[in-house]
């Protein structure tokens, strides 16, 4: 690492304007620097997530994302510079097989919950859908690496079958989705 963060307080930004890794100063209003928002505040919620009791398979999983999300913000932060490649993406989708195969197939939708670490893991999707979305918007006017893109494509599925997978791990269900079920006509009785 180059730069060590001896002093927190810098005044550099107080104009609304930030540095990026190459040197450069952008809007802290600008797309990338939203987009390294986004990244960080996926990584916060699994911290989040990391707090609660869950199986240690799963902390040694979600530890591992929480490096390479760091490693995506560095290379969002510095222009042109990759660090998330193939084989993160590949070890991703390893990880789903691994969990999944585990699971029950799916038969229905699935509502967010049945624990609170479940739950947090949906959570965890949401967020992570939200800065994917945030990465297609960046690369509409800049350039950013596809496997970044592909990253927090594979890590939602990763969540998803995560939460499933905390559930069964807590002995719970999962909350299905039932079609219509307040409509308050007969046809729910």
């Amino acid at each position: 690492m180059g730069n060590r963060l001896s002093k927190i307080v810098t005044r550099t930004g107080d104009a609304g304007s930030t540095g990026l890794g190459d040197g450069s100063r952008v809007g802290k209003d600008s797309l990338r620097i939203e987009t390294m928002g986004q990244v960080d505040e996926l990584n916060s919620t699994l911290g989040v997530l990391l707090c609660e009791d869950v199986p240690a398979e799963i902390a040694h999983a979600l530890v591992g994302v929480q490096h390479d999300l760091f490693d995506l913000g560095g290379e969002l932060c510095i222009p042109r510079m990759q660090m998330i490649g193939a084989a993160h993406v590949e070890r991703l989708e390893k990880l789903v097989e691994q969990f999944n195969a585990e699971l029950a197939p799916l038969k229905d939708f699935i509502l967010p919950g049945g624990t609170r670490a479940a739950a947090l893991a949906h959570l965890a999707r949401t967020v992570c859908r939200r800065a994917e979305r945030q990465i297609v918007r960046l690369a509409a006017s800049e350039e950013v690496y596809e496997f970044a893109r592909k990253y927090l494509n594979r890590l939602s599925d990763l969540l998803f079958v995560l939460a499933r997978a905390l559930n069964k791990a807590a002995g719970r269900d999962d909350v299905l989705w039932i079609q219509r079920k307040n409509r308050g006509d007969s046809a729910d009785a």
